[in-house]
């Protein structure tokens, strides 16, 4: 971690006490109101719970202190994707999307967005700079992309974008703002579900966008209130709990996964192997060049459907479920979310057990398996 990441992380718990009267509670209160008092008053005050809320503000302080940027809290990591397409694009425009990332994403693209004329296309993660971006009025990467992990150049692609006149998006769910920093390489826009590794504990949904651009802020801010996808209090208060871990739980998780994928790599029933950083995985130089961190998911193949299904089910510390991040190892055969994976396609995400424990569980299902 770099010497600015480690000093976000000191400061992360102690933001709100810059501000404390004397008795005032330590931890963030929870406000759960949908109205306000506001005699004579129309500006500078809450008023209503559709627009703004003192817990919101809170969690959104703690990101943007992470992101060094503005940022916006939605219910849930599609809320705030959603935002950046119809805040932001208009019938008549182009957006290009990873073929590979997030299916929901191009779901998304491909049933709402091109209804109203808005045309969608896609391009592998590996390849994205081939063919240029002219006519793009908005370019999203994933990166490293879900499930498969391959990674982008984040500064060349943004560099490229805005020679064409486009802004560029990039959803940083996997990695946090204490893995990879988008904004740094010239995103324009960070967007992640905070419902993974963010909150970490599996028991609530969230997002958030992230831009230094009051104007894209504005527009984004402006289409929540009107469209109504507002976080709950409750869900903030959360989020913003687990924000105070996030530095210690993705330093185990992150150096837990780099042991484990060394390990899997010499397993004989492990194939196509992908954890950017393994030597000789084709990500490898990349990811050092633009990640703090190499992540938390590791994926891999095994023989077939039933082998992969036996290892996750057999395994007592890996829960079988979808999602990633939580503080439980959790892995999922993603050909059944209906990505574009052979059947024995595993995505493993490394969670907070001590990684020597972790691994002979992992080893031992291994082996149950065969090759």
């Amino acid at each position: 971690m770099s010497e600015t990441a480690k000093s976000r992380a000191a400061e992360l718990s102690h933001l709100r006490s810059r501000d404390f009267a004397s008795g005032d509670p330590v931890p963030l209160p929870l406000t759960m109101a949908s109205i306000f008092h506001t005699p004579s008053v129309e500006t500078g005050v809450d008023q209503y719970g559709r627009y703004d809320n003192p817990t919101w503000r809170a969690v959104e302080h703690v990101l943007g202190h992470l992101e060094d940027a503005q940022c916006v809290s939605f219910p849930s990591g599609m809320g705030a994707i959603s935002s950046v397409f119809f805040a932001l694009l208009k019938s008549g425009d182009r957006v290009l999307l990873p073929a590979d990332g997030y299916h929901a994403t191009r779901a998304m693209a491909e049933r709402f967005l091109k209804p109203l004329g808005i045309t969608c296309d896609t391009r592998p993660t590996p390849t994205f700079l081939d063919g240029g971006f002219k006519g793009y009025s908005q370019v999203f990467v994933e990166t490293p992309s879900n499930p498969r992990l391959d990674i982008c150049d984040i500064a060349t692609i943004a560099k490229a974008v805005h020679e064409q006149g486009g802004i560029l998006v990039v959803d940083n769910t996997t990695m946090t703002p204490f893995g990879q920093r988008p904004l740094d390489f010239g995103a324009d826009i960070v967007v992640s579900a905070d419902t993974k590794a963010v909150n970490g504990h599996s028991d609530v949904l969230f997002g958030h966008v992230a831009s230094r651009d009051a104007d894209i802020i504005s527009k984004v801010t402006d289409w929540r209130a009107m469209a109504g996808g507002i976080p709950g209090p409750f869900e903030a208060w959360l989020v913003h709990r687990g924000l105070e871990t996030l530095e210690v739980r993705f330093d185990r998780m992150c150096s837990s996964a780099e042991t484990i994928a060394q390990r899997l790599k010499e397993h004989r029933a492990v194939r196509g192997l992908r954890f950017p950083g393994l030597n000789g995985d084709p990500s490898h130089n990349l990811a050092r060049a633009q990640m703090e961190r190499f992540g938390f998911l590791i994926s891999f193949e095994l023989a077939s459907e039933d082998k992969a299904e036996d290892f996750i089910n057999n395994c007592p510390l890996i829960e079988a479920a979808t999602s990633f991040g939580g503080v439980h190892t959790s892995a999922e055969r993603r050909s059944k979310r209906g990505d574009a994976v052979p059947p024995g396609f595993v995505r493993l995400s490394v969670g907070c057990e001590p990684v020597e424990e972790l691994w002979k569980a992992i080893e031992t299902s291994l082996d149950g398996i065969g090759a």
